[in-house]
C-alpha cells in the first residue's frame, strides 16, 4: 500500500476515533441539546472566516454546535458577485435571521502573504483579486518596510484593513443593506491573533 494511503487511513481512523470521544464526552451529556438540533437549526451568528485550519470559529470562540452558521474561504473574502457566497449570505440574512456578520481576519495569514507574491496558479490570484485593496490602502499609509520587523508589521496592517474592505464588500449586498437599514442585523470585524490565541473587535 502507497505511503500516502496509509497516512490516510491513519488520519481517518484518528477522526473516527475522535468521533467516538465526542459521543462519549459531549453529545450524550448534551442529548437534549442535539437532539433539538436533529430537527433544524437557529444560529444568531453569521461567520465569514478564513480557510486556515488553525482558525476554527467555534473553537476560538467556545461556541456550542448550531450557534454559528459559518463561510469559511481563502482570505475571509467578500466577494461581488459569487453566487455561492449570495447564497450562504441570503439564507443567513433572509430565512436564518441571524442578528449579527461577522469578518473575521487572523494573523500569519497566508492568503495575506501571496497578495505580494508571483504565482503560477490558476485561481488563487482571481480570488486574491477580492482583497488588493487592503494593500494598496496599506501601502499608501505607510513607508515601504525595511526590515524583517516592518515587513511583518505591513502584513498585519493588510489583515486589519482586509477586514474593512470585505465589510465594505458585504454592505454592497441587498439583503444586508435592507437588514441593517431595518436594524435587524448588526456587522462586526474580528481580528484573531495566534500567538496569544486573543479574538478581538477591531472595525
Amino acid at each position: 500500500m502507497p505511503a500516502n494511503d496509509e497516512w490516510c487511513i491513519r488520519m481517518i481512523d484518528r477522526f473516527l476515533d475522535g468521533n467516538k470521544r465526542f459521543i462519549a464526552e459531549d453529545f450524550r451529556k448534551n442529548e437534549d441539546h442535539y437532539r433539538s438540533l436533529a430537527s433544524g437549526q437557529s444560529p444568531t451568528v453569521l461567520w465569514i472566516g478564513c480557510s486556515d485550519s488553525r482558525v476554527n470559529p467555534e473553537r476560538i470562540t467556545g461556541a456550542r454546535a448550531g450557534e454559528i452558521f459559518v463561510q469559511r474561504n481563502i482570505g475571509n473574502i467578500v466577494p461581488i458577485h459569487d453566487w455561492n457566497f449570495a447564497t450562504v449570505l441570503e439564507y443567513a440574512v433572509n430565512h436564518l435571521k441571524v442578528d449579527d456578520i461577522v469578518v473575521c481576519g487572523h494573523s500569519d495569514c497566508g492568503a495575506m502573504k501571496a497578495l505580494d507574491a508571483e504565482s503560477a496558479d490558476a485561481y488563487i490570484p482571481l480570488w486574491l483579486n477580492n482583497a488588493t485593496e487592503a494593500r494598496t490602502r496599506v501601502d499608501a499609509r505607510i513607508r515601504k518596510p525595511v526590515t524583517p520587523e516592518e515587513q511583518k508589521e505591513r502584513r498585519r496592517l493588510i489583515e486589519l484593513e482586509n477586514i474593512s474592505v470585505q465589510i465594505e464588500h458585504l454592505r454592497t449586498y441587498p439583503p444586508v443593506r435592507a437588514a441593517e437599514k431595518e436594524g435587524r442585523i448588526q456587522i462586526h470585524g474580528l481580528y484573531f491573533d495566534l500567538e496569544s490565541g486573543e479574538l478581538m473587535e477591531v472595525c
